[in-house]
């Protein structure tokens, strides 16, 4: 009986350690994942750093050399509602992926239509608005064309690289050739300069009512960060049901009131 009662008793006492040291485990990774989340990272230095591109409307510089746009004002809302300050990182677009997985910035605020192979690298938030692909023409290179001219083997057409606007382009035109740019403005300039017919990008500069694309929207953190996750997309769910994320797109979107800040 006593030979069984201690051995009970060495049962016991195995499997109450093997608890603590995997309960003991548990919490060291939650502690680790905690501290390396994006959010930390922030409270502590009290600055969100947010990587972005350039392009119309989504952040541009206005007169004075300050970044303004639809972007720029998520990531401002976004770090007044967090306590903290912003810092913007303009990144090129071809490149913006692998300098957040890196951690050159904390989130990517930049206009980024959530795609599945953009997904296997980055998480996404849920979607925060939707935008439409569509055309923008050269007034005289492309002048009495309907869309479907646009498909053709002497036509060239222009579109940022890495974007989902260079996908549409090559999947509406298939025979036009498709010159694809490192940011959006250098490709609006070859378009003014004539050396295009036309560029695919979003709806809010697009010529023709054909919408080629509807995307949804969302802010790129990192794989693992499910604090940030959570935190961001609590804040656009608030934003969206107090109508600010709205506002925001009709006033940058739908009417022209910005245009005299850069112009």
């Amino acid at each position: 009986m006593r030979k069984q009662f201690l051995v009970s008793v060495i049962v016991l006492v195995g499997v109450l350690v093997l608890s603590l040291a995997a309960s003991t485990s548990a919490g060291e990774i939650q502690r680790t994942l905690a501290a390396e989340s994006a959010i930390e990272q922030i409270a502590k230095r009290g600055v969100i750093r947010v990587g972005m591109d350039v392009f119309v409307p989504w952040a541009m510089k206005d007169k004075k050399g300050e970044l303004i746009g639809f972007e720029i004002d998520i990531a401002k809302k976004l770090a007044a509602d967090m306590g903290v300050k912003v810092e913007f990182v303009p990144t090129k677009w071809s490149g913006i992926i692998p300098a957040l997985t890196t951690g050159k910035f904390d989130v990517l605020i930049g206009g980024m239509t959530i795609t599945t192979q953009r997904n296997l690298k980055i998480n996404f938030t849920r979607p925060y608005y939707y935008t439409e692909q569509g055309l923008m023409a050269h007034k005289k290179k492309a002048a009495g064309f309907k869309v479907a001219d646009f498909n053709r083997p002497d036509v060239t057409i222009a579109a940022r690289l890495g974007s989902t606007a260079a996908v549409a382009a090559k999947q509406q035109f298939p025979k036009a050739k498709l010159r694809l740019f490192d940011d959006e403005p250098a490709a609006v300039q070859e378009l003014r300069n004539g050396n295009v017919h036309a560029m695919v990008s979003a709806h809010t500069i697009m010529v023709y009512d054909e919408v080629m694309m509807l995307e949804a929207i969302g802010i790129g953190v990192r794989k693992g960060d499910s604090d940030t996750l959570n935190l961001i997309n609590n804040w656009i769910e608030i934003n969206r049901n107090n109508g600010w994320i709205q506002g925001r797109y009709a006033y940058w979107f739908k009417s022209k009131d910005w245009k005299g800040l850069i112009e």
